[in-house]
């Protein structure tokens, strides 16, 4: 899997580069998919905008996916660090657990996971759970 992490309004953080690499391929991994990912480390002004354009709604948000569609390249990712760091302290966690979680969320989103009804968000649940897991990342409720 091939992974392109740029960063854009917050200076680059190496374990948050290295955390996020880890839960991208696990999840790609468990789901026996490959392909390029394109993931964005941002600010909430500039995921607020990305919310804004592409899902007319106009507020910051910890994490965004767009699936492409295609087989070879999988997607777009952008994560609100500043967004990231409170929902850490928020659950009582580390900001590296946090930044998996979303990750790995994000991923499932490219990969077709839902979580509009009852059933579907269990079973995105359960797999996030899963692949957190099996990477080595705390798995609490996700």
């Amino acid at each position: 899997m091939k992974l392109d992490i740029t960063w854009q309004g917050i200076e680059p953080d190496r374990q948050i580069t290295k955390t996020a690499a880890k839960a991208a391929k696990a999840a790609a991994k468990c789901e026996g998919r490959k392909g390029g990912v394109s993931l964005l480390f941002t600010d909430d002004e500039t995921i607020k905008q990305l919310n804004s354009r592409y899902r007319g709604v106009d507020s910051a948000t910890d994490v965004l996916s767009f699936p492409s569609g295609e087989e070879d390249f999988l997607g777009d990712i952008a994560i609100s660090v500043p967004r990231a760091r409170l929902q850490a302290e928020q659950y009582g966690h580390s900001l590296p657990r946090e930044i998996a979680f979303l990750t790995v969320h994000a991923m499932l989103h490219l990969f077709g996971y839902d979580h509009i009804e009852p059933a579907d968000e269990e079973r995105m649940r359960s797999r996030q759970r899963e692949i957190l897991k099996k990477a080595g990342f705390e798995v609490h409720g996700s």
